[in-house]
């Protein structure tokens, strides 16, 4: 048996049950994993806040999570390769990860980097698979400087870093009193700065003559997206992880994972951004671990907005 929380009807976050449930064998291509840590993201709770299609409750919640193989399943091979009882592994795209055990398919898990933390590899995915998207739909390369907004945040991290790694100049906004969250986008290579009355002035100065060739965001504002599309000359190099409104309406990029052409390329992208976190390249900055039992509290601290890093469940 194991314990693992569900959303047993659209709604909020008060309405999940932490149930004893069963743990079905692997069966042909499938591995079970004893959970070690489970990231949690908003998308744990704005996915089955509200009937939407495709879900159907009782949903079991948490999308990626890191542990230890406890049992293979014929003809189970994972996206790295053979899977052995003990192996560190991660999961992602995978329904069920607020849990102590899971069984999934084999090619949803993959080898742990060696160089991570299980609330680390934990954290890795969505939100590096989410950031790969982005620079991939918009085009952006090596000598380009590109606008970020939410800049701290966790895609905006990943984006940073992965950014840094092609050569891309990146300049991130963050909160105007945010001294904490400057510090960290400059860290990660970024330049940061403040959003609010002023912004497109101050990206124009920190561009120092260089076009914004894309923007990136994560943000949502109406002053973020205003501000890319005054500067960017491209409307398919501007995208948005959360505005499909205003991308629609306005003819810019929008991604989501549970659109299937982010979920092919996001699929694909996940053994390169492991490639990235084991040789050090990425890192995942951790800003609390909580026992399993309180994931409600987690989710609603990760939902407030500046949780200063992620969050991870430790059953």
């Amino acid at each position: 048996m194991a314990m693992r929380w569900t959303a047993p009807a659209p709604g909020p976050v008060d309405t999940w049950t932490f149930d004893e449930v069963d743990v079905a064998p692997p069966g042909a291509g499938e591995v079970t994993i004893r959970v070690r840590a489970a990231g949690v993201n908003p998308a744990d709770a704005k996915h089955v806040a509200q009937e939407r299609p495709g879900a159907q409750f009782p949903v079991p919640i948490g999308y990626e999570l890191s542990g230890e193989v406890s049992a293979v399943g014929p003809d189970a091979v994972g996206g790295s390769g053979a899977l052995r009882i003990g192996d560190e592994v991660v999961a992602f795209r995978v329904q069920g990860a607020y849990a102590t055990e899971i069984t999934v398919p084999a090619r949803d898990v993959f080898a742990k980097p060696a160089n991570l933390s299980h609330p680390e590899a934990a954290n890795l995915l969505l939100a590096g698979t989410t950031a790969a998207e982005m620079i991939q739909v918009t085009r952006a390369g090596a000598g380009e400087t590109v606008l970020l907004h939410a800049a701290s945040g966790a895609v905006g991290v990943s984006l940073l870093q992965q950014a840094r790694e092609l050569g891309i100049r990146v300049i991130g906004t963050v909160g105007p009193d945010a001294a904490s969250s400057a510090d960290r986008v400059r860290r990660y290579g970024g330049v940061a700065v403040a959003y609010g009355d002023g912004l497109r002035e101050r990206v124009v100065a920190a561009a120092d003559g260089a076009p914004i060739a894309a923007a990136w965001d994560a943000a949502g504002t109406d002053e973020a997206i205003d501000v890319s599309l005054g500067l960017v000359a491209e409307r398919d190099r501007v995208v948005t992880i959360v505005r499909p409104d205003r991308a629609q309406r306005e003819g810019f990029l929008w991604i989501a994972g549970a659109r299937p052409e982010s979920a092919r390329f996001r699929d694909i992208a996940r053994a390169r951004v492991l490639e990235l976190a084991a040789s050090g390249a990425l890192e995942v900055p951790i800003a609390r671990t909580v026992p399993l039992t309180e994931a409600i509290e987690a989710v609603r601290f990760v939902m407030s907005g500046h949780p200063g890093g992620k969050v991870a469940l430790l059953p």
